[in-house]
């Protein structure tokens, strides 16, 4: 058995990083399931809006499908109250070594009405994980992707990294919004900001892909993710509060979007404005636009940029040494 040496190993992975995604599909929509892609930064909670949206819509009678696209594998355990289930990436790994065809039980699973199912990833060190989501997909369509027969389809993608498999619904017009989640601070939103480039980036090249609207979450009310979205031309869909009760519901895999229950009324308000919100191309910000939605004392804005000296970079005293250089003088 021949095992790569480390050089080549890493000559893989680079030839990985290095693929470009396909140009987009120009071709209008016409599907009618609505396939939705949901961004946001780590931790900002899109498996919490997506467990309790999806969650909302199946009990409005939508028939709905929760894809996790993170290779976490984090997307649906609020949703089974913190069981894991099988990613697709693995059952594969598993079936093939057996060789046996992956089977639709074996990768997906429902809680009253809503079906879900984790692409997964490889192993730290062992792989790209936007070429697993690539090789997730490939097996979803190997599975009927395109003839499965759901209301909605909902994509939890990592927001932080929209190069690659993280960018393929995006890429390739596979799905026809965007949703970002983000909160009033500065780094969900420029992820949010990042996501809504991409989305403009693909529209310059033909796609049909836009961006439906922004979810708050742990809104504070201080306001900079109104602004945000007010900027870049995208409406708020929901805000959900930053609230104790919400927090410790959620650590403890508690649906909290029920209908009659307390938050009940803002997850059905957020699934029909999902449901509507028109795609719209948005308008990135630069990074001084970003900026400038927060005061700055918070951001650091009135730092000065210092250049540093050769004698900074060197910690003594730097010596002219002369130059061999042969300097003609002109004719």
């Amino acid at each position: 058995m021949n095992v790569a040496t480390p050089i080549a190993m890493a000559d893989v992975l680079r030839a990985e990083a290095s693929i470009e995604p396909d140009a987009p599909i120009t071709t209008p929509v016409t599907k009618e399931t609505q396939i939705i892609a949901i961004y946001g930064k780590g931790g900002i909670g899109k498996s919490f809006t997506l467990a309790n949206l999806s969650y909302m819509m199946a009990q409005q009678g939508k028939k709905v499908l929760l894809i996790g696209c993170d290779p976490k594998s984090d997307t649906t355990s609020l949703l089974f109250g913190g069981r894991a289930c099988p990613t697709i990436i693995e059952t594969s790994s598993k079936k093939k070594l057996a060789g046996e065809e992956v089977k639709i039980g074996d990768v997906c699973f429902k809680r009253d009405g809503v079906y879900a199912m984790e692409l997964g990833g490889p192993e730290v060190g062992r792989g790209c994980g936007g070429r697993g989501i690539i090789h997730g997909f490939e097996l979803l369509e190997k599975l009927g992707f395109h003839e499965w027969g759901f209301d909605y389809v909902l994509l939890d993608f990592l927001g932080d990294v929209v190069c690659g498999g993280f960018g393929l619904p995006i890429a390739r017009d596979m799905c026809q919004k965007v949703i970002v989640v983000g909160s009033n601070d500065l780094q969900s939103l420029y992820v949010a900001n990042n996501v809504c480039s991409a989305v403009e980036y693909f529209r310059k090249l033909g796609g049909n892909v836009g961006v439906a609207g922004m979810v708050i979450n742990k809104d504070d009310s201080t306001g900079e993710a109104q602004a945000f979205a007010k900027a870049v031309g995208i409406p708020v869909l929901a805000a959900i509060p930053a609230d104790d009760g919400i927090r410790k519901k959620s650590a403890n895999y508690e649906i909290i979007g029920l209908p009659g229950g307390e938050w009940g009324p803002l997850f059905e308000e957020l699934a029909k404005n999902v449901g509507l919100a028109p795609p719209v191309r948005p308008t990135p910000l630069s990074q001084d636009g970003l900026l400038g939605l927060f005061a700055s004392d918070v951001t650091g804005r009135d730092v000065v940029l210092e250049p540093a000296t050769m004698e900074d970079m060197c910690g003594a005293s730097v010596l002219n040494k002369p130059s061999l250089e042969v300097v003609y003088d002109a004719v």
